[in-house]
């Protein structure tokens, strides 16, 4: 981490959009109340970089900012909706391989909730980079659209680590891994896989696998047998809104996106532009976040007394957020920031604050191809195909395709569902098909000589807009059947 010539810590600074400059600099005020001694790099990102025209929403100088300082606490930034530019802020966690997203909630005073005096105190671990979020997309054809849920097993292994790591720094003793396997098997199936396999190492920490709806189901009803949850990105990034209505809502939900190289940290909530520049919103969730870069840094003291003096403040009650009492009776964002400020020093008797150690940063292999499988063949394909005929019609003419190939025509699907041969099912079927063909022999592997001649056959009478190559690793299929396929 970067230093100045005076020995402060370099930190880039991202005020954000929207609330976001009134939440950041509440605490900047408040961290720079503790002595902490930092030095803030103020970048931009988000909608003002958006309307100059740069698509990223993520200039250049602030690019080489991160690169430089390696940590960043930053506002919410806007993210256009159903078209154009992409999220800044996955943008950013992208770029820097911000691997690990920790969202922790926990019952807080003066903040009533159906769930007072349960005494929730958990942590969603969601990955963070992969998953449905790579947002590799596709118009199939003009009516079927394609998101590529991409799952890595080195990505498995990082955050999968992280969590148990964060466990023990945070002296937690049990561990859900949440996943929808029974469905995705292959996808999801790769994380709860890879946590069976390393929960072993840690024989101090009680590991569970759960079904993610289960785990949505049982953290609205019993959430406090939750301590850790670990899961995929996209149901991370629901539940950890679901836990953070749990305890008062989003104005009290932090993260840090945590890397092996650059960590970021910022609220979970947007940028709320209708209370932006009325000086009314709860800066909580973005102070928290603060807290999280202190403890990154080392600076356990400092952030251990801005928690004290937060939990102070709200246990009082004298001065109170809009999102809690309402916006016509709240006290200011000012106000709220100078009662935590005076409250430095201060702890609370009843509500306490966790003694945290260092996060020890999993060490994962760099090589790209992380898995090496002994053995591996090609037994077939997946072809794509966009027509409006019927699968009684389409199949016969596939089969005379491939007649006097290597490959014979398995199956045809429609969404998943196997059409043709017909099972007598009722399947509403769109313009959207997958034809698989197989080798006709069990020896011997599918080359692309071959793949190509089919591809050709099939063109000629199909429009195609995608493949997909039938793969064994070790004997095992790498990939699913059709509901309905033998």
């Amino acid at each position: 981490m970067a230093q100045t010539a005076t020995n402060k810590r370099l930190v880039t600074l991202i005020p954000g959009d929207g609330i976001g400059p009134e939440a950041v600099n509440a605490t900047r005020r408040i961290i720079e109340a503790t002595g902490v001694p930092i030095e803030w790099e103020v970048c931009e990102a988000g909608a003002n970089v958006f309307k100059k025209g740069l698509e990223s929403g993520v200039p250049a100088e602030t690019i080489e900012s991160i690169r430089r300082t390696r940590v960043v606490l930053k506002g919410p930034l806007e993210t256009p909706v159903g078209y154009g530019e992409k999220s800044a802020n996955v943008t950013l966690r992208k770029l820097f391989e911000t691997y690990a997203n920790i969202r922790p909630v926990r019952e807080l005073p003066g903040v009533p909730t159906p769930y007072s005096g349960r005494n929730i105190d958990l942590v969603v671990v969601r990955e963070n980079v992969e998953d449905l979020y790579a947002g590799i997309e596709h118009m199939q054809t003009p009516g079927v659209a394609q998101c590529l849920k991409l799952i890595s097993r080195k990505g498995c292994e990082k955050v999968v680590r992280l969590a148990f790591e964060l466990c023990r720094a945070e002296g937690r003793k049990k561990i859900h891994c949440a996943t929808k396997s029974n469905i995705m098997k292959l996808t999801e199936g790769m994380l709860k896989r890879t946590f069976e396999a390393i929960a072993p190492e840690y024989p101090d920490i009680e590991a569970q696998h759960i079904i993610i709806d289960n785990c949505a189901h049982q953290l609205v009803k019993r959430p406090e047998q939750f301590e850790v949850i670990v899961t995929t990105n996209m149901n991370g990034d629901i539940i950890s809104d679901l836990t953070s209505a749990l305890i008062g809502g989003l104005g009290f939900a932090p993260s840090a996106n945590i890397g092996n190289d650059v960590a970021i940290f910022e609220a979970v909530h947007g940028s709320a532009p209708k209370y932006a520049g009325k000086n009314v919103i709860n800066p909580t969730a973005v102070l928290w976040s603060g807290i999280f870069m202190l403890r990154h840094i080392g600076e356990f003291e400092a952030a251990a007394a801005i928690e004290h003096a937060i939990l102070v403040t709200l246990e009082e009650g004298k001065v109170r957020t809009g999102d809690v009492v309402g916006y016509d009776k709240c006290n200011s964002t000012t106000e709220y920031t100078d009662a935590i400020i005076s409250n430095l020093g201060r702890k609370s008797e009843r509500w306490l604050v966790r003694d945290y150690k260092p996060l020890k940063l999993p060490q994962v292999s760099k090589e790209f191809d992380f898995v090496k499988p002994q053995s591996r063949r090609v037994i077939g394909v997946d072809i794509f195909i966009e027509t409006s005929k019927q699968p009684e019609e389409v199949g016969p003419k596939l089969e005379e395709i491939c007649a006097n190939t290597p490959l014979k025509l398995k199956m045809m699907s429609n969404r998943g569902t196997k059409v043709y041969t017909p099972t007598g099912a009722i399947t509403d079927c769109v313009d959207h098909f997958r034809c698989r063909f197989i080798l006709r022999s069990n020896d011997g592997e599918l080359t692309d000589a071959q793949l190509i001649d089919l591809l050709q056959r099939v063109s000629s009478e199909f429009r195609w807009m995608h493949i997909e190559k039938l793969q064994e690793f070790d004997g095992q299929p790498g990939f699913t059947k059709a509901q309905g396929e033998d």
